[in-house]
């Protein structure tokens, strides 16, 4: 039981990191997913390493990859996504198209409908940087299933035209340790520029 209490709170936690406002909130948004990463019973990172942990690995900030996109609807067909592991493949429904501009280049994303969690949005993403400065199988910018999101506020007013900020893009949890399966980015949510900013390879503590 103390586990599944756990597992709510560590949830609760992390959608609060979305929800910080203030004068730098990505500065602070780091700092206490760096915390929780250390210290929280569901963190992803093996418990032998967290000791040694001191902090994740960032770009700087940037705030050209703050963008404006346009949210287009889908055609609600279903994807298979491999996670890379034991759990197999998750069918998702291409719910809709992120459209926008990214180091001058025209960019599109595919939001993904989750067929399990009532539907929850997951835009997982792959860039030029990926299997280089970042993980190979991609990054994810947000998951409304696990509240880590920026955009659904947005969503609900009724706008076409969402903030899009790559500054909080995160890492899989399969990154951190083989004890996790993720799904990876499919083919179409590679972006040909480079994304220089969010989270950087994970290095274990020792390598």
């Amino acid at each position: 039981m103390q586990e599944l209490i756990d597992l709510v709170d560590w949830r609760r936690r992390v959608g609060d990191l979305y929800r910080i406002d203030g004068p730098r909130p990505v500065e602070e948004f780091r700092r206490r997913r760096d915390t929780l990463f250390k210290s929280h019973p569901q963190s992803p990172i093996d418990p032998d390493e967290r000791d040694a942990f001191d902090h994740l690995s960032y770009f700087d900030y940037d705030a050209a990859y703050r963008v404006r996109a346009r949210f287009e609807p889908g055609p609600g067909d279903e994807l298979v996504i491999d996670t890379g592991g034991s759990d197999g493949v998750i069918t998702y429904r291409r719910a809709a198209r992120l459209v926008f501009e990214l180091n001058e280049e025209r960019c599109a994303l595919t939001v993904l409908s989750l067929k399990q969690y009532a539907g929850g949005l997951f835009v997982p993403f792959k860039d030029a940087t990926s299997g280089r400065e970042t993980y190979g199988g991609g990054r994810y910018l947000f998951d409304t299933a696990k509240d880590t999101d920026g955009l659904v506020l947005e969503l609900a007013t009724g706008s076409a035209d969402v903030t899009l900020d790559f500054n909080y893009a995160y890492n899989p949890s399969c990154v951190y340790s083989a004890r996790w399966a993720c799904p990876l980015a499919p083919p179409e949510n590679t972006l040909r520029v480079p994304v220089r900013a969010g989270e950087r390879m994970y290095m274990h503590p020792g390598a």
